[in-house]
């Protein structure tokens, strides 16, 4: 399945992978280190991801499951973590 990762601001695509969930897009882009500053993540499942050193200055990641994600070394700076 091809995941898109977009900007909440601008509605561009900052990264686009095939692959089985949002995790594994997510780890891909931040292995590719894609900037998702400004990434809408909202709701998605990010459940023990590994998000070290990924750059999420303002992402959106309201209501996005985090538990157990490796968030060591990211930039969280006026990122949207409610709920």
């Amino acid at each position: 399945m091809k995941f898109e990762i977009k900007s909440w601001y601008t509605g561009g695509v900052l990264f686009s992978v095939e692959t089985e969930n949002w995790k594994l897009a997510v780890e891909a882009a931040v292995k590719a280190r894609a900037n998702l500053s400004r990434a809408n993540l909202s709701r998605a499942n990010l459940s023990g991801a590994n998000l070290s050193g990924a750059n999420l200055s303002g992402a959106n990641l309201s209501r996005a499951d985090l538990s157990g994600a490796n968030l060591s070394g990211a930039n969280l700076s006026g990122a949207d973590l409610s709920r």
